[in-house]
């Protein structure tokens, strides 16, 4: 299964997080140290937050914060609301896409207990297992 570059960004954003669970972190310092695209990661900083995985702070000082310790927050419950959007194949699109042999296919019930067991896998483990530490020359 591949990812989306937007959950990439967005697991990025929650392992650094996790590592500075105290500091709030502005997704234009968050784009800058991974040097990814500020406009991408602000849109799934707001998903993480619209599912109640981070906290965001306007003004001075503000930023984004984990909204519960990382030891809470499971990888493949962040996978899933993140790639919700996205379907494996045209089928598990929410419209059902054109696919022809759909009403006598037997693959997608395969494929979905693949992407099932593929969530539960990623769910043994939390941010807390991969929190990023905060980089070397920080001038946050």
């Amino acid at each position: 299964m591949r990812l989306t570059i937007f959950t990439d960004f967005g697991l990025r954003a929650l392992m650094r997080m996790a590592g500075e669970p105290e500091r709030p972190l502005s997704t234009a310092a968050l784009a800058r140290e991974f040097g990814i695209s500020r406009n991408h990661l602000t849109k799934a900083v707001a998903a993480l937050s619209a599912a109640g995985f981070v906290e965001t702070r306007r003004g001075g000082g503000g930023g984004a914060v984990l909204a519960r310790p990382a030891e809470e927050i499971h990888i493949g419950d962040v996978v899933a609301v993140l790639e919700e959007g996205s379907a494996i194949v045209e089928c598990f699109r929410p419209d059902g896409g054109a696919c022809v042999v759909t009403p006598i296919c037997r693959l997608k019930g395969i494929l979905n207990a693949g992407r099932t067991r593929f969530i539960d896998e990623l769910n043994r483990y939390t941010l807390a297992d991969c929190a990023l530490p905060p980089p070397e020359h920080d001038d946050q």
